[in-house]
């Protein structure tokens, strides 16, 4: 009788085994993480006796910046100009590593910052408030930010924005300038990394265009 429980419990124990091996075989794979991308590390500032010194130039505050709510996530997004231009395609195992608004505003503020001081919202509204004086604010909307397929094989990345420079007064403010930012990169590969490369490039040719731009508005 003390046997036929032994066999019983080795026999169920087998079973057990057998069943949790099945199980383990049958677990799905690990998800795949998906890969994370920014602008990189920058280009190098250029030479100091190339530029006006900071001080030469006024303090200017930078807004956040607005975008449209498909820009809004870390999607890095496509379209097929040959195909349907007005649909948004988002890569399935690519990402940026914050929403490009933001990637741009941090390659923006670090161009600025250069050739001047650069306040952020919060910075500029306690310099108001201690100070008395209100810099003028750079605003920025970004429209379009897509690796765009001209054809299967040609693509570009594809960046615009409108930058508005306001100035702030006791009659309100008023703006100084305001202007249309289009720049178009070549993709070196038809695939995300390809599309990340070329939106990197435009995204720095559209931040030397504003940061130009902006030099060239009145000063206060």
């Amino acid at each position: 009788m003390k046997n036929n429980a032994i066999r019983t419990r080795q026999t169920l124990a087998g079973i057990g085994l057998a069943l949790l091996i099945a199980g383990c075989g049958a677990l799905p794979d690990k998800p795949v993480r998906a890969t994370l991308y920014d602008f990189g590390p920058g280009v190098a500032a250029p030479a100091a006796a190339t530029q006006p010194p900071a001080a030469a130039l006024p303090t200017l505050a930078l807004a956040e910046i607005e975008s449209n709510t498909r820009l809004d996530g870390t999607q890095i997004l496509y379209r097929l100009g040959y195909a349907d231009a007005n649909e948004l395609r988002p890569y399935g195992q690519s990402r940026w590593s914050m929403a490009p608004a933001q990637l741009l505003r941090q390659r923006l503020r670090d161009a600025l910052a250069e050739r001047r001081t650069v306040l952020g919202p919060e910075e500029s509204a306690t310099l108001a408030r201690a100070e008395g004086k209100v810099p003028d604010t750079l605003r920025i909307s970004l429209d379009e930010f897509s690796h765009y397929f001209e054809s299967a094989s040609s693509s570009v990345g594809l960046v615009r924005l409108r930058a508005t420079l306001i100035r702030g007064g006791t009659g309100g403010d008023r703006v100084l300038g305001q202007r249309t930012f289009t720049v178009r990169r070549p993709a070196p590969s038809a695939d995300a990394p390809g599309g990340v490369r070329a939106l990197a490039a435009a995204t720095d040719a559209a931040v030397a265009d504003i940061v130009q731009w902006v030099d060239q508005q009145p000063r206060q």
